[in-house]
This record gives C-alpha cells, sequence and structure tokens, in this order.
C-alpha cells in the first residue's frame, strides 16, 4: 500500500524531469543574478524581484513534489493548496456572523470538488461548484433567516468557490485525463506544462516591467503593470511555450496560441486579486510564506489558466 502511494512515477518519463530540472535551473540562475546585481549595484531596488524569486522556489518545491508522487497524492496536494486560499480570501473579506454555516458547507464542497476530478466524472465535476453550490450556498443562507446583506454573502461566497476551488481543481483534473495514444507525458505533462508557463509568465512579466516599463497599464489598482512587462512576458512565455511543447499533444500553432492563452489569462488573475486587495486595503492575503504572502498571492494566476488551459486541451485532444 505505502509503495503504491509514493511512486516516483516522474523518474520514468525524461521529458519531465528535463523540464523539472529547467524550472530549477531558471531559478538558480535568477537567485544568483539578483544577488551579484544587489552587490554591484546596491542602489537598484530588487526587492520585491528577490521576493518573486524566493516565492517561486517555494511554490515550485510544492507543485513539482505534489506532481512527482502518484495521483492520491498530488490531489490531496492541490487540494490542501485550495482549502488554504479558500480560507486566505475568506478570512480578508468580512463575513455576517450568520454566514458561519453557509461558509461550512463551502468547505465541504472542496474534498467533494477534488473526490469527482479523482474518479475523474467529468459531468458532475464541471457543474457541481457552478451550478450545485450555486444553488445550495443561498438556500443555506435564507434558512438562517438574516436578510441583512445577504446578496453579498451570497455573491461572495459563490465566488471565492469558484476561484479557489473550482478553478485550482482543474490542476487536479489534468491526472485523471485518459491517455492519448503516442502521448506518454500524459495529464502529468500537461500539469507541469501549465504550472512552470505561469510561473516564467510571472517572473518574466515582472522583470520586463522593471527593466523597460514606462506605460502604466492601469496604475489605480497596479502601478506596478506596465505595457512593457505585459507585452515582453507574453511574447516570451508563448516562445517558451512552444518550445516545451513535448509536454502537450498539441500542434504547433494549437500550442502557440495555448502559451499566449496562458499567459494573458496569468496576467488577468494577477490583476483580478490586485483590484481586491486595493479594494480591502491590504497588500497581501496573509503571511503564510513569512515576508513574501499568502499562498493565493502565489497561485492567484493559476486560479485563471488552470480553467482556460484545461478546457482548450480537453476540447481539442480529449
Amino acid at each position: 500500500m505505502f509503495e503504491k502511494v509514493f511512486q516516483f512515477e516522474v523518474f520514468n518519463n525524461n521529458d519531465l524531469l528535463s523540464v523539472i530540472g529547467l524550472i530549477f535551473g531558471i531559478l538558480t540562475f535568477a537567485s544568483l543574478l539578483f544577488f551579484a546585481i544587489g552587490k554591484i549595484k546596491p542602489d537598484w531596488n530588487i526587492s520585491e524581484l528577490k521576493s518573486r524569486t524566493r516565492s517561486w522556489w517555494v511554490m515550485s518545491f510544492i507543485f513539482i513534489t505534489a506532481t512527482m508522487f502518484s495521483n492520491t497524492i498530488s490531489y490531496i496536494a492541490i487540494a490542501f493548496l485550495s482549502f488554504v486560499a479558500f480560507r486566505e480570501l475568506y478570512s480578508i473579506l468580512g463575513f455576517r456572523d450568520s454566514d458561519r454555516y453557509a461558509i461550512l458547507w463551502a468547505y465541504f464542497s472542496i474534498p467533494i470538488q477534488y473526490f469527482l476530478a479523482f474518479i475523474g466524472w467529468y459531468g458532475a465535476f464541471i457543474i457541481f461548484i457552478p451550478v450545485i453550490m450555486f444553488l445550495l450556498i443561498p438556500l443555506r443562507l435564507v434558512l438562517k433567516g438574516d436578510t441583512k446583506g445577504i446578496i453579498k454573502s451570497m455573491s461572495s461566497i459563490h465566488w471565492i468557490l469558484m476561484l479557489t476551488v473550482f478553478g485550482l481543481s482543474h490542476m487536479a483534473y489534468f491526472l485523471s485525463l485518459p491517455e492519448i495514444p503516442e502521448f506518454k507525458n500524459g495529464g502529468r505533462g500537461l500539469l507541469l506544462f501549465l504550472v512552470f508557463l505561469t510561473e516564467i509568465n510571472d517572473v518574466l512579466q515582472f522583470t520586463f516591467g522593471k527593466i523597460f516599463g514606462k506605460r502604466k497599464i492601469i496604475p489605480s489598482i497596479s502601478p506596478n503593470k506596465t505595457w512593457e512587462g505585459f507585452i515582453g512576458g507574453l511574447i516570451c512565455t508563448t516562445i517558451i511555450g512552444y518550445l516545451i511543447s513535448f509536454l502537450t499533444p498539441l500542434s504547433t500553432f494549437e500550442v502557440l496560441f495555448a502559451s499566449f492563452m496562458i499567459a494573458f489569462a496569468g496576467f488577468s488573475g494577477d490583476l483580478v486579486m490586485s483590484s481586491i486587495k486595493r479594494d480591502i486595503g491590504v497588500k497581501d492575503t496573509s503571511t503564510a510564506i513569512p515576508g513574501h504572502g499568502g499562498i493565493l498571492d502565489r497561485i492567484d494566476s493559476l486560479s485563471f489558466t488552470a480553467p482556460a488551459f484545461f478546457h482548450f486541451i480537453y476540447y481539442l485532444s480529449y
């Protein structure tokens, strides 16, 4: 039993090992580069670049470790990230005392959603939170009898579920996708492709913005986001996606479009979370990663890129 759960399946696949090595190689190079810049040009403010790189070290270890183990361990790891992300966002939005039972129902939906992904029941997986929880959460709130602010609670709870549970659970479902003839990398390859491109896009957009950024996109929401950073990250992420296209069963045009889509969706997710935090008046969703914010601060992009890429690949290949 123990051996079945802790099988290092990724070690049997040279393509996956190559990309994992590439991820750690890039992170090592970035860490050394920023360290050298800090010594040579101490007047340059690159503290946020260093912070993002260190936080992606943490997240890379989490995702790659989850990918290395058997599917069971991977599902548990990703479900735990959903749980933490849900808790972080719930704790900073502010809810009524009468919302507690509805929040409890929302928590119970997390293992159900991931179980549906685990058994590969696509029909139930795709409607459980968008439809069933959409109907159940308002009912639970109404039964409490407190109508003051009920619309805000209904919309907020369901939106948190969609962002932190439904969106992120698509990463887990990659591992339940059926095998495709002559595509040996399977769901693990697709998951690694998604996480790597989302990560590298985040780093590239921020780096290009810091070095070349002059024209701000929406300064009232995120003053650090510039057109130079956005376009630079978009182009480079698309090229990198093409270079690691062996992790997918897509054609050249399809993988270029998918990479472009991941870069754009990642930018959108980060921008949406920035607007929420600015509205609430907080810099980070929590202090789960000391000095680097919360888990959701690091995976907000994945909440957008995961469902977008999943349904794209599912439509074309499955």
